[in-house]
């Protein structure tokens, strides 16, 4: 039997294991075995980092630092990530279970916001006022928030590390990571680009463990200015709750039940490439999954044919292989989760005409598959509809026409994506202006960039990543008047 690896956390600027000694196996999804051991840290290990975090931000090279110096070390950051993307994409994939095929060009792709914020760390500037008071000089500038509490969950560490980081580092920040506890090897790995970057000790920290036994520190903590997390609706709801008790900067992103429609005047063919892409590429396991389809009726059967054998074609297996198509489920919870919704789609009397069950296939060995699942016969009300499963289920829904597919777009208590397949210029510019999410691809699914704000509305939670809008979610601004009067006005009365 392999020894398993041993990964330790990084605070101020070392490698140390949980001050408890405690650690935990991490599971190989493809394999259901382990392969590394991570540590199990608690309340006193949490303490030390947001200490060195507080430490790098009030004294030391880090506050001394002009942004363009800020911007260099980001930029050099990005280098290291591009030469290392492919060791990176390998030890996510070893430990998440996603495709290779998918990690690489993810982590290739990654350096991009590193370089972009680089680029945005000197040129966000104040502004003098026009004020309408004689005798003042008023300006304005944007400061770093402080010690940051990131939170990061299990199907993408390092790019949704890479979506808060960039801009929190480029304004000035440092920050405490918290990795998903099924997923901490890729972010411990992150730790060493950081140093080799040349960030001062602190800055960067990464503490391993249970959500239940440090989460609440990192969360409550009076030297943290702001939580940063992506993850489950109800965990995110947790920590709103106890990130208000202490008036702490909150950005929230959570779940999804994006709306992929689909109008009869669309490219059939290309709609549903981009239906497959939706909800089975990531194995579904994607906070924008499109996993309500909405076909309008004239279409409908149609369209359900065409999907059905396009998603009989998926190759599931070894997701290290760049041929695999359909990968594991990461977690065994959540491989438990996704099972029990097959049940209740059941229940609820949806039809099921593709997969509705484990995988049980030779090429999936001992990982834990789920067969790419269509239901049809749904509507909106049903759970399968309503709630997030978060795997390779999709639900077809059909509309008769444009104002019932927004009624159903939009009948649902998230907010975060949604598809729209039409060849009508007015559709392609009507549509997306009526659907309640942050996020609408006409024509395309699943693109993103380090340029475009992402982010949702309703229960998909709040603030915006990515783009010029994220830098400002890790800034305050402070407004300085100066007097150029020779005599004090009356003292008892508002300026």
């Amino acid at each position: 039997m392999a020894e398993l690896e041993k990964l330790q956390m990084y605070i101020d600027g070392a490698r140390v294991d949980a001050a408890g000694g405690e650690a935990f196996e991490s599971l190989n999804p493809f394999t259901g075995k382990a392969w590394a051991t991570v540590p199990r840290g608690g309340p006193e290990d949490a303490e030390r980092a947001v200490a060195a975090a507080k430490k790098a931000f009030t004294s030391g090279d880090w506050p001394a630092m002009t942004p363009t110096a800020r911007g260099h070390l980001l930029r050099k950051l990005g280098d290291l990530i591009a030469e290392n993307a492919e060791r990176l994409a390998k030890i996510e994939v070893q430990d998440n279970g996603k495709l290779m095929a998918e990690m690489g060009m993810q982590l290739q792709y990654t350096p991009q916001w590193f370089y972009y914020f680089a680029g945005l760390a000197d040129k966000i500037e104040g502004a003098v006022l026009p004020i309408d008071k004689p005798d003042m000089f008023t300006y304005t500038r944007h400061e770093p928030l402080g010690v940051i509490t990131m939170i990061t969950p299990w199907n993408s560490p390092i790019l949704l590390l890479t979506w808060k980081l960039a801009p929190a580092l480029a304004a000035g920040n440092t920050v405490v990571l918290k990795p998903s506890e099924f997923t901490s090897a890729s972010s411990l790995a992150f730790a060493d680009l950081m140093e080799q970057a040349g960030f001062p000790k602190g800055v960067f920290n990464v503490v391993t463990g249970y959500g239940a036994e440090i989460g609440e520190t990192l969360v409550t903590h009076d030297d943290v200015a702001k939580i940063a997390f992506t993850g489950g609706g109800q965990s995110g709801a947790h920590v709103y709750e106890k990130a208000a008790a202490g008036l702490k900067k909150v950005s929230l992103e959570l779940g999804g039940k994006s709306p992929n429609i689909v109008f009869a005047d669309c490219n059939i063919d290309n709609a549903v490439k981009g239906a497959i892409s939706g909800i089975f590429a990531a194995t579904g396991q994607t906070c924008i999954a499109g996993s309500r389809l909405l076909v309008e009726e004239s279409i409908h059967n149609e369209f359900v044919d065409k999907i059905v054998d396009f998603a009989k074609t998926a190759r599931m297996g070894d997701p290290m292989s760049m041929d695999t198509q359909v990968g594991p489920v990461t977690t065994m919870p959540q491989y438990e989760k996704i099972l029990g919704y097959l049940d209740v789609a059941r229940e609820d009397g949806a039809e099921c005409v593709l997969g509705g069950a484990k995988a049980d296939r030779p090429e999936c060995g001992d990982g834990w598959f789920v067969e790419p699942t269509i239901y049809t016969g749904v509507n909106n009300q049903m759970r399968i509809a309503q709630e997030e499963v978060f795997g390779p289920v999709l639900s077809i829904i059909p509309f008769r026409d444009d104002e019932e597919a927004i009624e159903i777009a939009n009948d649902v208590v998230y907010g975060l994506a949604s598809g729209v397949w039409t060849s009508s210029i007015e559709r392609a510019i009507e549509i997306p202006k009526r659907i309640n999410a942050g996020t609408v691809w006409v024509n395309t699914y699943r693109a993103v960039s380090y340029m475009a704000p992402f982010g949702g509305y309703k229960r998909s939670g709040l603030g915006r990543e990515s783009g010029q809008d994220a830098i400002y979610e890790y800034m305050q601004t402070k407004t300085v008047w100066i007097s150029t009067a020779s005599d004090v006005p009356d003292p008892f009365v508002l300026k």
